[in-house]
């Protein structure tokens, strides 16, 4: 387990519009050996809302970590990716992109905005869900996470 989780629960904010990979991430880190608490969100303006703690989410927890899809509506993931990056008190936050996109455009423009990493999602369920455990033991074992 990282130093910056210790034993408390790792906050998790998944940024999904879809229903179903909402519901395949859920299970996939219900599995998970850390304790963790998954916030969705299902656009790019209740992401903002959540990570500035405003409105509704003015009681939410900082998170560690951040998977968001790019297409989103709303405010486009590669917007909201930008803000994060550029904001001084949230861009230490790992992002990880997973979205369906193989595209290299999104993958450049990605990177280039700083996201830490990008993945694509699966079709297949079982697939879907060991990419869920992958980043979950990647982020959540190996890596050292900055404090909050």
């Amino acid at each position: 387990m990282t130093e910056a989780v210790g034993a408390r629960a790792v906050d998790i904010l998944l940024v999904e519009d879809n229903p179903g990979d909402v519901e395949l991430a859920r299970e996939g880190l219900r599995a998970c050996k850390i304790r963790n608490t998954l916030h969705v969100v299902a656009d790019g303006l209740e992401a903002l809302a959540f990570l500035h703690r405003t409105g509704a989410y003015a009681s939410r927890p900082r998170p560690d970590i951040i998977l968001l899809d790019l297409n989103l509506p709303k405010r486009d993931g590669r917007d909201l990716l930008r803000e994060i990056k550029q904001d001084k008190d949230l861009k230490r936050i790992p992002v990880v992109v997973l979205t369906t996109s193989a595209a290299e455009e999104d993958i450049l423009r990605s990177y280039t905005l700083h996201a830490n990493c990008y993945v694509t999602k699966p079709l297949g369920i079982d697939q879907f869900l060991q990419v869920v455990r992958a980043i979950e033991n990647f982020w959540f074992t190996i890596v050292k996470l900055p404090p909050r």
